[in-house]
């Protein structure tokens, strides 16, 4: 490894008469060392001039040498104050709190470290699918009914958009305003799981010879996709803004709308009848190469569902002025919004009964995912005694290990390349 001792020179003895000098042309191609300096005795020959690119490079390291000896270690780095007192854990602070955010250690909340360690374990690619039997079937005039190919069409379509957006918001919003090193640690966990998700639609997409472009630019043209991207991108925009900092009142409840958009909406409620549509159409032995990228997508969104709970709680514990009456009322708004809209999608997807289901039980469902959502949130439930039609649903994310419906064997999730199908 270098290190400074490798550009430390020291100054050359003279050369003695009897030894041969090199050639100029040598001499002007040789790199000079930065401090070196050629003494020569009266008698010796006058050493060749260094060239303009050795006396440039000799600038510069010197240059770069002075730098670093007066070189301010506190600007860059928020609060930053040398020689402070080690961070203890009471001072940690999910959102506005002021001491060093590069210190992971100590843990304050054990929940936030713990999902990232679930989330490494849970890793798993796209390509390690086997999507043979869905491209046959894909190609199969008679291997789907319009139905079913619509339900494929509209999940991927969506489902490519939505991740992108959840993934964008998480970089460009709510990274910079947690302020908390171990759940800041599991937000980059997460964007890296939206990133293979958005690989896993395309992986989808691409193996069954869609147009990339129609499926891919769905959010733009089909109403009931449209719809609920534009509900989520309209809570990002005001934390988006690279201006935007928390502090007041009125901007760390707008962090906890985005919070509550993206984590208790989007992927709490606008997920649920793709994911329930697709998967069900596994268990009937279709699609089961899609199906099962949307199992393993969904078991991930629910562990980021979970996260963004926690985290919403969190902040409202540590700052309970933010959760008022009113707020708490607009938020239980957010909540039916989006399951109005959900309802919409799902009328949208399935005109008819379709797998098992219809539109009519997917309202059931969605409501008694709402109440859900309103009870980690607090809130009261708006939906009193709606039930759950599809409860495999609830085995699906709330297991560690279940029966495999396409190959009859036990499965749990793996890291890397252990994965076996």
């Amino acid at each position: 490894m270098l290190s400074w001792d490798d550009f430390e020179t020291k100054p050359q003895q003279p050369e003695k008469a009897t030894e041969p000098r090199p050639a100029p042309e040598t001499q002007a191609k040789a790199v000079q060392e930065p401090s070196a300096s050629y003494t020569a005795e009266a008698t010796a020959p006058t050493a060749t001039p260094a060239s303009p690119a050795a006396q440039s490079g000799s600038t510069a390291v010197e240059a770069a040498r002075a730098t670093v000896a007066n070189m301010d270690p506190a600007p860059g780095l928020e609060e930053l104050e040398m020689g402070a007192a080690r961070i203890q854990v009471d001072e940690k602070r999910i959102i506005n709190c002021r001491a060093d955010l590069n210190q992971l250690v100590p843990f304050k909340y054990d929940w936030a470290w713990q999902k990232y360690l679930d989330g490494c374990a849970n890793h798993w690619m796209p390509q390690e699918i086997n999507m043979n039997k869905d491209v046959s079937m894909w190609k199969d005039p008679n291997g789907l009914t319009e139905d079913e190919r619509r339900i494929v069409e509209y999940s991927l379509g969506y489902f490519s958009t939505a991740d992108s957006l959840v993934a964008n918001n998480l970089v460009l919003a709510i990274y910079r305003h947690i302020t908390n090193p171990e759940c800041r640690q599991y937000l980059l966990r997460q964007s890296f799981e939206e990133a293979i998700h958005t690989h896993a639609y395309q992986y989808c997409v691409e193996s069954l010879g869609m147009d990339e472009g129609e499926v891919f630019n769905m959010y733009r043209e089909v109403p009931a996709v449209a719809k609920k991207a534009a509900w989520s991108l309209s809570h990002t925009q005001a934390i988006g803004d690279p201006n935007f900092k928390t502090g007041t009142v009125e901007s760390d409840q707008e962090l906890l709308r985005n919070l509550i958009a993206f984590y208790a909406v989007t992927e709490g409620i606008f997920f649920y009848c793709g994911f329930s549509q697709i998967l069900s159409m596994g268990r009937r032995n279709k699609m089961t190469g899609v199906a099962e990228q949307f199992q393993y997508i969904l078991r991930d969104e629910s562990m980021h569902l979970n996260f963004g709970i926690d985290v919403i709680n969190q902040i409202k514990l540590e700052n309970p002025h933010l959760w008022t009456a009113e707020f708490q009322q607009e938020v239980t708004q957010m909540i039916l919004e989006g399951m109005e809209l959900e309802v919409a999608y799902a009328r949208d997807t399935m005109p008819r009964g379709v797998l098992g289901m219809n539109a009519n039980m997917m309202e059931e469902y969605l409501q008694f995912i709402a109440n859900r959502r309103l009870s980690q949130l607090g809130l009261k439930e708006q939906f009193p005694g709606a039930q759950n039609p599809f409860p495999w649903m609830s085995e699906i994310m709330d297991l560690r290990k279940e029966k495999n419906f396409f190959e009859t064997r036990v499965i749990e999730y793996q890291t890397g390349g252990a994965l076996q199908w």
